[in-house]
């Protein structure tokens, strides 16, 4: 809601943001910072009141309805000591003890916790205990209906400082690959028939996917239905950006591709070492596509400019059903195939028109049938996957805030009813793949390792093609 000459003016709640909030689906986002000194948190209330409330109305509204039964985002006074919240962890055993369980546990515990709808949709958390990683750890736990990845990055972002010097803006990664165009109308013509039963094919497994076929059940889909209230644990793997770029330029393929290679056959590596069998099932990844109309991050600077105006805040986004390859003896052998067959296959759907009629399909249900059930649509599409992925791009610099270096930078979206899920995070030269896993039913380790001999073994295949 805003304010104009007195008068308040309600904004209403967007369609995905309605979704996200229904008695189906309530979504969250960890962003987890990872701090290099021990954190002082005598600055906490005056950095979130001067800087991170005025970003945007929404992170000081509640979401109403109105005398129709319409949700909207009404503007309140925020009681900022009712969203910092600061645990209390048991005494360690020595001074130089490390607190990585307790973090894991607390992670856990916050994640399923659902945030009261009479404040706010956010929360603070400051954990002032050393771990392996760091010596405090900052996590914002965010309602997935004040925004995406894009729009909360561009708002975490505007709160930080470079590390390196405060009064230079940051920079982000741009991407390097070329966009494919066409010349002439009458090559356009020549797509039209290509482009049309590409869009027919890949509509009609949406549709499918969504509504009446699921993955099979596997080591990392259990198909449980107690998604509302299964806990998940928390964990990550971190990669070298220029390593994957190495990658990326021996096969000619994006930055995207090559993560999803190697998250997909790190899967089939998982399964393998659970049931041999489960390797070859059928298991789908949704992988999250942005669908605003940028070209990428130029700066921060433009980034933040751009999420403040309405047209590109919020929750802009759209799922691609991508099949993860099976593992058969040629593909162990040359596991390049799972980057090669991720990349054929995210180029072929991005070329259909099936994401936006996916989206059509969505609002004409929400006319049609209200919110709720565009929400069931949405979270069946969930259910029936096996994992969801998602991206964002951080900054190439070290951030810091409040004189507080970040040293780590990773986030978690919560409440999804699959197994498992992934998202990948860059920051300063690294890839931090984060993923949440149900609890007692995926191991943690096992499964960080299997991704780390993916990127190995597709690594060493690699090296073997020239220049």
């Amino acid at each position: 809601m805003e304010r104009f000459d007195g008068e308040e003016i309600e904004e209403p709640v967007s369609p995905t943001g309605q979704y996200l909030t229904s008695s189906s689906l309530s979504v969250y986002i960890l962003g987890v910072l990872e701090t290099e000194v021990p954190i002082d948190d005598s600055q906490t209330v005056p950095l979130l009141q001067n800087l991170f409330l005025p970003i945007n109305s929404r992170f000081s509204s509640i979401m109403i309805r109105d005398k129709n039964g319409e949700k909207k985002w009404e503007k309140v006074e925020v009681k900022l000591e009712d969203h910092i919240k600061v645990p209390t962890f048991p005494n360690g055993k020595s001074s130089n003890f490390l607190y990585d369980e307790y973090l894991d546990e607390y992670l856990s515990t916050i994640a399923v916790e659902h945030l009261p709808h009479n404040r706010p949709l956010w929360e603070l958390h400051i954990i002032k205990y050393p771990t392996n990683n760091a010596k405090g750890t900052l996590v914002f736990k965010l309602h997935h209906a004040l925004g995406d990845g894009f729009s909360l990055m561009g708002a975490l972002l505007s709160c930080m400082q470079r590390a390196d010097n405060t009064s230079l803006p940051f920079t982000l990664p741009s991407s390097l690959r070329p966009k494919a165009s066409i010349s002439n109308t009458k090559g356009v013509f020549k797509k039209l028939p290509s482009i049309f039963f590409q869009t027919i094919s890949e509509f009609g497994w949406s549709f499918l996917k969504s509504n009446m076929i699921e993955d099979d059940q596997t080591p990392i889909r259990s198909c449980a239905e107690d998604f509302k209230t299964r806990q998940i644990t928390i964990s990550d793997v971190t990669f070298s950006l220029d390593l994957i770029k190495e990658v990326k330029s021996k096969l000619g393929v994006s930055i995207n591709d090559v993560l999803a290679g190697v998250i997909f056959f790190g899967i089939r590596l998982y399964m393998q070492e659970i049931n041999l069998k489960s390797s070859q099932t059928q298991s789908t990844a949704l992988v999250l596509l942005n669908t605003r109309n940028i070209e990428g991050y130029k700066s921060v600077k433009e980034m933040i400019n751009k999420t403040n105006s309405r047209s590109s805040w919020g929750n802009q986004y759209a799922f691609l059903h991508v099949p993860i390859p099976e593992l058969s003896d040629s593909k162990y052998a040359n596991p390049l195939e799972f980057i090669r067959e991720a990349h054929m296959d995210m180029t072929k759907k991005k070329n259909s028109l099936a994401t936006p009629l996916t989206g059509m399909l969505l609002d004409m249900l929400r006319k049609l049938r209200g919110p709720e059930a565009a929400a069931r649509y949405l979270r069946n599409t969930l259910r029936n996957s096996s994992t969801t992925i998602s991206n964002i791009i951080g900054p190439v610099e070290q951030m810091a805030v409040a004189n507080h270096p970040i040293k780590g930078f990773y986030f978690m979206v919560a409440g999804s009813p699959e197994s498992l899920t992934m998202t990948i995070m860059s920051y300063m030269g690294k890839i931090r793949i984060a993923f949440g896993v149900e609890k007692d039913f995926i191991d943690k380790q096992l499964f960080k390792s299997c991704l780390e001999n993916s990127l190995e073994m597709i690594k060493e295949a690699a090296k073997k093609i020239s220049t």
